[in-house]
């Protein structure tokens, strides 16, 4: 189940990532995917993450995909996500920030480090977001917590806030929104004006969640149940737009 997700997530995020390439205003590798993707297209490359390596791929030409840098980053790598000129890989031991000013060979900046735990991150601004969770592989036992890093120096992150959560899965930031699966408890967003000051708008409960997708004011939300749309122009009220069931 956990691999459909994950392939339904992908094709919604290199979708999403097609249509914001046709448009005129927006900029490639802008982060628009799942935080718990283990593949992204940030302009012409793609960078796809395997138990320890990043490998690129130049697809200026999807016919003739050529290999780039293939970039060891040891064990228990996890996610991928583009923003901006930064890739943030999340592993169980920390988040590796990369440079992609070189589409072809990344660069390591910097690693934010914390204690063994499953690590799906998200970025904006000056800011990235990291959930870690207990009740998984990741050997967490314990901690629930959703940390905002201050990546306002790439090379050197620092842990700027700490928050306490259930068991928090993937998360999505759109502007000020910010938004985080709680697993069995259902969905949460929250007013991320100012982040060391995190306003829950809303808690929405009975959906079990997984990951996330923002695209235009529709959240496509990933659960044990199956894939979600939801309407979130009032962030306080996120209204259900369609459902696709997914037996288990």
């Amino acid at each position: 189940m956990k691999k459909l997700f994950t392939f339904l997530l992908l094709a919604i995020s290199l979708l999403l990532q097609a249509c914001d390439s046709a448009s005129e205003s927006a900029a490639p590798g802008t982060g628009r995917g799942g935080s718990m993707a283990r593949f992204t297209v940030a302009g012409n490359t793609l960078y796809r993450v395997g138990p320890n390596h990043l490998p690129a791929y130049n697809i200026s030409d999807p016919a003739d995909p050529r290999p780039g840098n293939r970039i060891n980053l040891g064990m228990g790598v996890e996610t991928i996500f583009p923003y901006g000129n930064h890739l943030f890989i999340g592993t169980q031991t920390g988040m590796f920030i990369f440079d992609i000013q070189q589409p072809q060979s990344p660069r390591m900046l910097s690693v934010f480090n914390h204690i063994q735990s499953c690590d799906p991150v998200v970025a904006q601004g000056n800011f990235a977001y990291v959930t870690l969770r207990s009740g998984t592989d990741c050997r967490n036992t314990s901690l629930n917590t959703l940390d905002v890093v201050d990546i306002q120096n790439p090379a050197q992150p620092k842990l700027f806030k700490s928050y306490p959560m259930l068991n928090p899965h993937g998360l999505a930031i759109d502007g000020n929104l910010l938004f985080v699966s709680e697993g069995e408890h259902g969905l949460k967003v929250f007013d991320a004006t100012n982040p060391g000051d995190l306003r829950e708008l809303q808690f929405l409960r009975g959906i079990r969640t997984y990951d996330l997708i923002p695209d235009r004011n529709t959240l496509i939300v990933t659960g044990a149940s199956g894939i979600f749309q939801y309407n979130y122009d009032d962030p306080r009220n996120l209204k259900l737009i369609s459902s696709l069931p997914i037996e288990p």
